[in-house]
C-alpha cells in the first residue's frame, strides 16, 4: 500500500505537484493558507485538511511547498504546525527554497519527535510542476530518499540525492545563481539583436541549439520576444531566493558579483510594481537603461 501524502502549499508550484501525486494514485490530504487554492486538488480527489497539524496527523509523508523561510517555520513549527500532528516515523519533505541554516534547525526539532526530514527544493517553473518534469535536489538520509522516491517520481524527472541535511537547499541556491546569470545574458543578447535589426525569432532558433543554448533561453527567450510576462516564477520569489544566495555567499566568503547586480536590477523593477511578473522580466531593467524595447 502506498504511503498517505500530506501536501501543504498550493501556490504557483504546489498546485501542479499535488495534482500529479493524485494522478499517480496517492491518497492526498492538502492544506493551503488561502482556502480557495485547495479547490482544484479537492476536485481531483484530495481531502482538504483543517490545519498543517491535521494534515500531518493523517499522513505518512508530509510535503511542504511554501514561499519563504518564515512560512516553512510557521507551517512546520507554528501553533497548528506539522510538528504537533506528525507521528514518530513519519517523514517531512520541504520542497520550498529556504535558508540552509534554518533547514538544519527544523530537521533537528523534528528529529526530537522521531520525525525524519528531507530538504528537496525544485526547479523547472510552473510548467515543470504541471507536467511532472521538475528537477528535484534532495538533501538528507539515503534511506528516507529511497522511501520518498515514488512521490518524487510523480512530481519530477531529474531527482538527485546531493548530500546530507541542507545540501538540497544549497544546491538550489547554486541553481538560482545560474538561472539569473543566464537570464541577464538572454536579456543583453536580445537587446543587442533588437538594435542590430535582427529577426528575434530567427536569432533564437539560430543560437538555441548551440553552445549558447540553455533552459532559460529556450523557455523564457520566446516569452521576452512576445512580451509575455506571465510568471513561471515571479520576480518577488526570485528576489527571496537571491537574498538567500547573497546571505549564504557572505557567510561563505564568496564574491557574488553577477548575482548581486541582478538582485539590484530586480529591485528597480519591484520599485515600479513589477514584482508579480515573471523572472524573465529582468530584461525590462536593461530596456529602461537602454531606452529600447525588445520586440517592440
Amino acid at each position: 500500500m502506498s504511503e498517505r501524502i500530506g501536501f501543504i502549499g498550493l501556490g504557483i508550484m504546489g498546485q501542479g505537484m499535488a495534482l500529479n501525486l493524485l494522478k499517480a494514485g496517492f491518497a492526498v490530504r492538502v492544506w493551503n493558507r488561502t482556502a480557495r487554492r485547495s479547490q482544484a486538488a479537492a476536485a481531483a480527489g484530495a481531502v482538504v485538511g483543517s490545519s498543517p497539524a491535521d494534515v500531518a496527523a493523517h499522513s505518512d509523508i508530509i510535503i511542504t511547498c511554501v514561499s519563504d523561510t518564515p512560512d516553512v517555520e510557521a507551517v512546520i513549527l507554528g501553533p497548528d504546525g506539522v510538528i504537533h500532528g506528525a507521528q514518530a516515523g513519519s517523514l517531512v519533505i520541504d520542497m520550498s527554497t529556504i535558508s540552509p541554516q534554518t533547514t538544519k534547525e527544523i530537521a533537528a526539532k523534528l528529529a526530537d519527535k522521531g520525525v525524519q526530514m528531507l530538504d528537496a527544493p525544485i526547479s523547472g517553473g510552473s510548467e515543470g510542476a504541471a507536467k511532472g518534469t521538475l528537477s528535484i535536489m534532495v538533501g538528507g538520509d539515503a534511506q528516507q530518499v529511497a522511501r520518498a522516491m515514488p512521490a518524487f517520481e510523480a512530481m519530477g524527472k531529474a531527482i538527485t540525492h546531493v548530500g546530507g541535511t541542507a545540501a538540497g537547499q544549497t544546491v538550489k541556491l547554486v541553481n538560482q545563481i545560474l538561472v539569473v546569470g543566464n537570464m541577464l545574458a538572454v536579456g543583453e543578447a536580445l537587446l543587442f539583436a533588437q538594435q542590430g535589426g535582427l529577426d528575434l525569432n530567427k536569432t533564437l532558433e539560430a543560437v538555441s541549439a548551440g553552445a549558447a543554448g540553455s533552459w532559460m533561453l529556450s523557455n523564457r527567450g520566446p516569452q521576452v520576444v512576445n512580451r509575455d510576462w506571465r510568471p513561471g516564477f515571479t520576480i518577488d520569489l526570485q528576489q527571496k531566493d537571491l537574498r538567500l544566495v547573497l546571505e549564504a555567499g557572505d557567510q561563505l566568503g564568496v564574491p557574488m558579483l553577477g548575482t548581486s547586480m541582478v538582485f539590484n536590477l530586480y529591485r528597480t523593477l519591484q520599485q515600479q510594481g513589477l514584482g508579480a511578473e515573471g523572472n524573465h522580466a529582468l530584461v525590462k531593467a536593461l530596456e529602461h537603461l537602454a531606452g529600447v524595447e525588445i520586440g517592440g
